[in-house]
């Protein structure tokens, strides 16, 4: 546990309460009625009704959508099932900057709906909420769905045959079972969409602001450090309820089921109405979660001559009237890979002996130490980035001008996704054969190399891609630590949706198209290494 809470406690601890610190200390001392004062503000308590109600109502839409889709992956088999699990969860790994910028594409102004039915709903709270539901959709499919399919049907079959119709079998069996995975799959999709900021910052325009885009307004636009500090306690305080909430759930889950192997649940779809759920399970994904990234493909060929590369060919190019990068656009791309890469050995070495150590020990310390590896997906990012900036700044961690700051902050998002794949795997190990290669005389490492290596291999090749591709991605800190000359490709995309212009706005799909193919390409390789086995987690 000494390398992860060491590295927790210097890059993300002590940012992020320096940060606050620095906001809530007012003319040589500490003001508590701040807190107050600015958290009662009519427009801060409008700030934080509308992060809470927008979340809620994407957890409901989210649900409603995606729960068919869980159900159809569960329990039946069909050709292309594997591909379909792939494609729903390839939008779960896209950066936000791409996803506000896939339906800012199709409902925005001049998308495809505009030019073709006059629609527009980027000026409407309907274009975030689709767009959450686009990328927690496999948020619900793969933890509900995992769960499902190692739900044993002969339960449910036996309650038929006592009387009971096919709903109520479903709702007095299943659900039952079901419930603890749904309720922490919600809490999981309340958690992104409370923290939404990408999404809201391209799609909300000046109209819908959530808690992280308006701390990023008070921090880099207005510098008001306080308002910012009190925001930031505010959303670490509903993010740790939520968590606690949501480990609660996990512990309930894992001691109330006993599972079966999921490869003798699925079955061929029976009768027209199993079909008519799987036709409308495709007609559904086709729609919210391959329609947008499509629509971002074309407009990034659609240039005024018709469609070509000429996007492609100016991201090549430095804007010599002042454009948005000091560099050609296109060296996001490599700055990203490198900085990916990076990201992922910190995050595999530092999530890799957390999970270790959470296999290796209980209790109330452990689970506490749980928490806190996850407090980075829900405590706002922006915050870190601006913090780094303000506390990384001397000897011996003067980091302001390295390259490595930005893998730093990256790793902090790809850690939890780490912890929580190889995890299970490792829990999974038998504690006997690390006995019985002890009793040969193998030392610790020896046994862990000849023992636990050979059978987690696959669960840390989907962990360092899931790394890979979220840090790839990652956008709220970047955008403060990123250099102008080494801008990242979330970072990139994001500064040329800002400028006016049509050329600004191509590159800006042409890039997002990049940033999609990479994380789509990383993903889709990963289902490959995927276990035909599953524990029912994420």
């Amino acid at each position: 546990m000494a390398v992860p809470v060491a590295f927790f406690a210097v890059f993300f601890a002590y940012p992020v309460s320096a940060i606050v610190a620095r906001g809530l200390h007012h003319g040589g001392g500490w003001d508590p009625g701040r807190i107050v004062g600015t958290a009662t503000r009519p427009d801060i308590l409008g700030v934080l009704w509308f992060t809470t109600w927008q979340a809620l109502a994407s957890t409901a839409l989210t649900l409603l959508l995606a729960l068919p889709g869980a159900y159809v992956l569960a329990r039946l088999d069909f050709p292309g099932r594997r591909l379909l699990r792939a494609v729903v969860t390839v939008p779960f790994v896209l950066p936000t900057v791409v996803v506000g910028a896939a339906f800012l594409a199709l409902v925005g102004r001049g998308g495809l709906l505009d030019d073709l039915w006059g629609v527009r709903l980027d000026t409407t709270v309907w274009a975030i909420l689709l767009a959450h539901v686009f990328f927690n959709y496999a948020v619900v499919v793969r933890t509900v769905g995992g769960l499902w399919a190692q739900l044993d049907p002969r339960q449910e079959e036996a309650a038929r045959m006592l009387g009971a119709g096919r709903l109520a079998a479903w709702r007095s069996v299943t659900l039952p079972a079901l419930a603890p995975s749904l309720a922490a799959a919600a809490l999981m999709v309340f958690l992104f969409t409370f923290t939404s900021f990408g999404v809201v910052q391209i799609l909300g325009g000046p109209t819908f602001t959530t808690l992280e885009v308006e701390i990023y307004r008070q921090t880099a636009d207005l510098l008001d450090l306080p308002t910012a500090a009190v925001l930031t306690l505010l959303q670490f305080a509903a993010v740790g309820t939520v968590l606690a909430v949501h480990a609660r759930i996990v512990r309930r889950r894992e001691a109330a089921l006993r599972l079966v192997d999921p490869a003798h649940t699925a079955h061929r779809p029976r009768g027209a109405a199993q079909w008519l759920l799987l036709g409308g399970v495709g007609a559904t994904v086709a729609a919210l979660l391959l329609a947008p990234p499509a629509v971002l493909v074309e407009r990034s060929l659609d240039t005024p001559r018709g469609y070509g590369l000429d996007y492609y060919r100016a991201l090549f190019e430095v804007d010599s009237r002042g454009g948005s990068f000091l560099v050609p656009p296109i060296e996001a791309v490599g700055n990203s890979l490198g900085y990916a890469l990076a990201a992922t050995a910190v995050s595999v070495t530092v999530g890799g002996l957390a999970a270790a150590a959470l296999t290796r020990r209980a209790g109330r310390l452990v689970r506490g130490f749980d928490a806190l590896l996850m407090l980075p997906l829900g405590v706002s990012a922006v915050t870190v980035g601006f913090g780094f900036l303000i506390t990384l700044d001397e000897p011996p961690l003067d980091l302001r001008t390295s390259w490595i700051l930005v893998p730093l902050a990256q790793a902090l998002v790809g850690i939890p996704f780490v912890v929580r794949i190889m995890l299970p795997v490792l829990r999974a190990v038998d504690e006997r054969l690390r006995e019985a290669a002890a009793v040969l005389g193998a030392s610790p490492l020896r046994a862990w190399r000849e023992v636990d290596l050979p059978l987690v291999r696959r669960a840390l090749l989907v962990a360092a891609g899931f790394a890979f591709a979220v840090s790839l991605g990652e956008f709220g800190a970047t955008v403060f630590i990123a250099r102008p000359d080494n801008p990242t490709l979330p970072v990139a995309v994001a500064r040329l949706l800002g400028r006016p212009g049509e050329l600004n706005y191509g590159q800006a799909m042409a890039l997002a198209t990049l940033l999609m193919a990479v994380c789509a390409a990383a993903l889709l390789l990963l289902e490959r290494f995927r276990p035909d086995k599953t524990s029912g987690e994420f």
